[in-house]
């Protein structure tokens, strides 16, 4: 066991945040934390890691059990660049090598072989500290570092790159490569997935799964959460409870569990019911009495259950239209987007139609620019080229991932009926309790909500507009898991035409009935959901590679004739096949020659404390200069390793 959690409480004044919560970590075990937002998830994760105390519990983890914590929307702060801030994970190991190569140029030094007793002890230290440095993978500090800053999408970037210059979700992604390098054995997380797009989703995935250390997690991703998971942990009215399974098993496990309590309470309500009626009849006849009291102290010692509570309150809305659009909703042909000061289009040659009732969904990595796509359509931004053509009668409802239309110095209930002021108040404020703004929350500032209130009031909006056209930016972002569900049954229920970005994979599973993946020369379309595009993808590649393999196996029968392809393309398409094979190739034979420059050091390393050379220094000084020409093979094969990567 890494960590065992016991009964922490927490409160902030009268309000109780946690209460008696009790959770153990085993070593290697996935645990998902879930919870409504303010359930006091990212509490007890500060908690855990003495960012905040408890008032009252206790935390034992093992000895030396390292723990490492991200907090939610934590950008790394750093001056430096981000290959200095990355190397410096590795600080001990860095010494180390220092430390060695300082070792080396002693022993190759005649004049130290005179001391045989100097010279045996920093032989005996070299070799304590290189097999130190070879057991904590000090040999595979840049492939790791190449490795984890490629999945989190740096790929591209230059490593001089100051981290100061990066956006704010690219330093929290940023933040996040640098505690998956760290390694630590329990890695805390939450909301890892927020600014990842799906392809670095996809690989942090992979990555998390073979993670040596344990992981606890908070994430509101479900498609993530079934991913990873092992065990789930649920955090509700203040209290902990634990299901073995990923999301979807725990899911199904909570809905049985409620059926059998509830089974279970009823069953003794109806007997409590027999028993008392049983009491009132027969309590004042003589030949009864005595089964009657006997009933009565059976009644009064029996241990009554409580009523399952079920689940909290959840908001609760629907969107309706005014009236129906014609049957063509938009038309976008050729549409391209230039931002000032740039020569080059973040993306060209986009078109699609969209007809009424359909639900599409726009994907692309981030910055490929979908945002600004959706921008272009409801008329927030111009295009560099192509037109925008809209049907008859629609009424565009615009959902802003954000929250840029919503004004701070509001009151929750201005800033809804502010939109709509021919409603009476009592009308927005029903709509508001829908979206669970009751009472005095009606009146906090817009600039004082939490993210997921503010999608709330976003939300409360979007479904008084009545629009037969919702356009939607990331509308899952910031709801917690059971706000997405109430989410994806109102626009499951929609009647009208629904265009949506989402980076959330379960969501795009539920909703989309036809997927357009937003490239810089253009779009892919897809029918059927996020897994059917990801299946078809893996259909259209094996039948490239049967194809290619095809041609290659007629060309070399036929030699250069190719009756059925023209020349030109076909030599330019083969061309391009054999320029990528020859790539992959390449890769592959760099890799390899890595692990071998990176062996053969190690065993040069070790031959120099060897008690057989000790005395040779004109071997030493050899083995030495072998090593110093292998370390110059060793970067250059990295830097060619790089660029082709």
């Amino acid at each position: 066991m890494l960590l065992q959690v016991s009964n922490i409480t927490k409160s902030y004044g009268v309000n109780v945040v946690l209460s008696n919560i009790s959770l153990q970590v085993q070593e290697r075990e996935r645990v998902g934390l879930v919870g409504v937002n303010g359930a006091g998830k990212s509490t007890l994760l500060k908690i855990i890691a003495g960012e905040m105390s408890a008032d009252s519990g206790a935390i034992h983890k093992a000895k030396e059990t390292k723990i490492g914590y991200l907090a939610q929307n934590s950008g790394l702060q750093s001056n430096r660049t981000i290959e200095a801030e990355m190397r410096a994970v590795f600080s001990h190991l860095l010494e180390a090598e220092q430390e060695l190569r300082e070792l080396e140029i002693k022993i190759s030094d005649p004049a130290l072989h005179a001391d045989e007793k100097k010279y045996a002890d920093i032989l005996e230290r070299y070799s304590k500290r290189s097999d130190w440095f070879r057991e904590q993978g000090g040999f595979e500090i840049n492939t790791r570092i190449n490795s984890v800053l490629h999945g989190m999408g740096f790929g591209d970037f230059p490593p001089d790159t100051l981290i100061a210059t990066l956006s704010g979700g690219q330093k929290t992604r940023l933040a996040l490569a640098r505690i998956l390098l760290q390694a630590p054995d329990l890695l805390m997380l939450d909301e890892p997935t927020n600014y990842l797009d799906i392809e670095t989703l996809t690989w942090l995935e992979s990555y998390l799964r073979g993670y040596s250390g344990a992981i606890l997690v908070v994430s509101h991703d479900r498609y993530f959460l079934d991913a990873l998971a092992q065990t789930i942990i649920e955090i509700e009215r203040h209290t902990s409870k634990r299901y073995t399974g990923n999301y979807s098993r725990y899911m199904e496990l909570k809905a049985a569990e409620y059926e059998i309590n509830l089974k279970q309470f009823e069953k003794q309500q109806d007997e409590i019911s027999r028993m008392e009626q049983f009491v009132q009849r027969n309590l004042v006849r003589a030949s009864t009495t005595k089964r009657a009291q006997s009933r009565r102290k059976t009644l009064d010692k029996m241990e009554r259950l409580d009523k399952p509570m079920g689940d909290l309150k959840k908001a609760h809305f629907s969107f309706e239209i005014e009236r129906s659009t014609g049957k063509d909703v938009l038309a976008v042909e050729d549409i391209s987007v230039t931002f000032d000061g740039h020569d080059k289009p973040i993306f060209r040659n986009v078109s699609f139609q969209l007809t009424r009732g359909e639900t599409v969904a726009l994907i692309g990595p981030n910055g490929i620019g979908k945002s600004t796509l959706l921008k272009v359509i409801v008329g927030q931004n111009e295009p560099s080229s192509g037109t925008i053509r809209f049907g008859t009668h629609v009424k565009i409802g615009y959902y802003d991932q954000e929250q840029t239309r919503l004004n701070g110095q509001n009151t929750v209930l201005e800033e809804v009926w502010g939109n709509y002021p021919h409603m009476e108040e009592a009308r927005i404020r029903t709509v508001l309790g829908n979206f669970l703004f009751s009472g005095e929350d009606v009146l906090k500032r817009v600039s004082s909500l939490s993210g997921g209130e503010k999608a709330r009031v976003s939300l409360a909006k979007l479904m008084l507009a009545q629009a037969n056209v919702l356009i939607l930016d990331e509308p899952t972002n910031h709801l917690d898991l059971y706000s997405k569900e109430v989410l994806e049954a109102a626009l499951l229920d929609y009647d009208g035409t629904l265009l949506f970005i989402s980076h959330d994979r379960y969501f795009l599973n539920k909703m989309a009935e036809r997927i357009i993946e937003l490239k810089p020369t253009g779009t892919e379309h897809f029918l059927g959901n996020y897994d059917e595009m990801i299946e078809k993808k893996m259909e259209i590649e094996e039948e490239r590679l049967e194809k290619l393999s095809k041609q290659l196996t007629a060309g070399s029968k036929a030699g250069t004739n190719s009756d059925n392809i023209p020349a030109t393309s076909y030599e330019a398409n083969k061309q391009a096949k054999r320029d990528e094979r020859t790539r992959q190739r390449k890769i592959e034979q760099l890799e390899q020659e890595i692990a071998n420059l990176e062996q053969q050091i190690e065993q040069l390393e070790l031959q120099l404390t060897d008690p057989a050379i000790f005395n040779d220094y004109i071997r030493i000084q050899e083995i030495q200069a072998s090593i110093e020409t292998f370390k110059s093979s060793l970067a250059a094969a990295y830097e060619e390793w790089e660029q082709l990567m």
